[in-house]
C-alpha cells in the first residue's frame, strides 16, 4: 500500500476526526496496529495559525513516519498556503476535508458543503497539487459520496482529483445531509474504486474484523479507514489486522495491557495538553477515558466520578485504581464487541 511514492506498513488507518486525533492519540493508533493515521482537521485561515488550539494540531513532535495533515477551508490559494505552512512543520502528506459534515463548518462552505460547488473543489485541489508537487508531497482527498441522495456525485468529483493530481481517495459512505444517521452504503465506494487507478480507501461502519473483510470484499478498496470504533479501542487495528491475515480472532487484551495503553496515551496527552490543574489536559482526557471503559462492567459509574475530578494527577490516580480493581475479577477485557458502539460507527 502507498500514498504516492510513500510507502504503508498496512491498509488499516485511523480516521481524522475533529477533538480527537491528535499527536497522542494517532501515535497510539499507529502503535496498535494502524499503518497510518491523519490528523484533525488544520485550518486554512492565517489568523488562527498562531493560536494554541491549531499549534497543538500542527505538533508532530516524535511521531511516527508518514505525518499526515488535513487541512480545511474555501479559498484555493489559502489552501495552497496551508499546505506548505505544514509542511513547512514536518507534515509528509497533506490531505483535503471534504467530508466534514458538521455544520460550524459546512455553513462556511468548508468540509463536505464543498461538494456542492465541484467548480470550487476542483480549484482547491489543484492549488494544493501545485503546492505540494514541488516538495514532492502527495495531496490526498476525503469526502463523503455527496451533499444528499439526489446530488451523489462522488464519482464525478474523485475523477477530476485524480485528473488533477491526487494521490489518494478516501470515501465516508453516507451524503453530507445523513450526517452520522442511518448505515453507511458501499455501492458508492465500489463506484468510485472502479472508475479510478490511484487508491480508493472505504470509511464508514466499520467497527468489527468481520465488517472490515465484508467491506473490502464489497468494495474492493485498496484500504479501509477507522473512525469512531477505536474510540476506547484503539488495538481494533491489530485486531483486523490479525482477523484478515488468519481468519481468526485475537483474545481480549488483558486488563494490565489495556491499562498500561491508556495510562500511556494520558500521560502523552497530558504533556500536549498541559498538567495544570482545571487545565484543557485533565478536560479534554476525560472523553477518552470515558470511551476506554464505557463498555467494561462499572465503566458509567467510574465516569461519572472521574469527571469530577479537577486535576491530571487525581485523574491518572483513578484510573491506574479502577483498572487494578477491574483486574481482580477479570484477567481479561470482557468481551464488547460491537456492542460497544452503535449498530452504525460514524468516522
Amino acid at each position: 500500500m502507498q500514498i504516492g511514492h510513500i510507502g504503508l506498513a498496512n491498509r488499516l488507518f485511523a480516521a481524522p476526526m475533529a477533538g480527537v486525533t491528535d499527536r497522542p492519540f494517532r501515535q497510539l493508533c499507529k502503535r496498535l496496529g494502524a499503518g497510518y493515521a491523519v490528523s484533525e482537521m488544520v485550518t486554512s485561515r492565517k489568523d488562527l495559525w498562531a493560536s494554541l488550539k491549531t499549534s497543538r494540531r500542527a505538533d508532530h513532535d516524535g511521531e511516527a513516519a508518514p505525518i499526515a495533515v488535513q487541512i480545511a477551508g474555501t479559498d484555493a490559494q489559502m489552501m495552497a498556503e496551508a499546505a506548505a505552512y505544514n509542511i513547512d512543520r514536518g507534515a509528509q502528506i497533506i490531505d483535503i476535508n471534504m467530508g466534514c459534515p458538521a455544520k460550524k463548518v459546512c455553513n462556511k462552505w468548508a468540509g463536505s458543503a464543498l461538494m456542492q460547488d465541484e467548480p470550487l473543489a476542483l480549484q482547491i485541489i489543484e492549488a494544493v497539487v501545485a503546492a505540494c508537487a514541488p516538495r514532492k508531497v502527495p495531496v490526498t482527498l476525503k469526502m463523503r459520496t455527496g451533499w444528499c441522495d439526489a446530488q451523489r456525485n462522488a464519482v464525478r468529483i474523485a475523477r477530476a482529483a485524480e485528473s488533477a493530481g491526487v494521490a489518494m481517495v478516501a470515501v465516508h459512505g453516507r451524503t453530507r445531509e445523513q450526517g452520522y444517521k442511518g448505515c453507511a452504503e458501499y455501492d458508492t465506494v465500489a463506484a468510485v474504486k472502479a472508475a479510478l487507478r490511484i487508491p480508493v480507501v472505504a470509511n464508514g461502519d466499520i467497527d468489527t474484523p468481520e465488517k472490515a473483510r465484508d467491506v473490502i470484499e464489497a468494495t474492493g478498496a485498496d484500504a479501509i479507514m477507522i473512525g469512531r470504533a477505536a474510540q476506547g479501542r484503539p488495538w481494533i487495528f491489530r485486531e483486523i489486522a490479525h482477523f484478515l491475515a488468519t481468519g481468526e480472532h485475537l483474545p481480549a487484551p488483558e486488563v494490565g495491557q489495556a491499562k498500561a495503553w491508556l495510562l500511556e496515551h494520558l500521560h502523552d496527552h497530558y504533556g500536549l495538553y498541559g498538567w495544570d490543574d482545571a487545565g484543557a489536559g485533565v478536560r479534554s482526557a476525560r472523553k477518552h477515558i470515558g470511551w476506554a471503559v464505557r463498555a467494561l462492567p462499572g465503566g458509567e459509574a467510574f465516569r461519572t466520578r472521574m469527571n469530577r475530578l479537577e486535576s491530571c494527577e487525581a485523574q491518572f490516580s483513578a484510573v491506574t485504581d479502577w483498572f487494578d480493581q477491574l483486574a481482580q475479577s477479570h484477567h481479561r477485557l470482557p468481551s464488547a464487541g460491537a456492542a460497544a458502539n452503535d449498530a452504525c460507527i460514524e468516522d
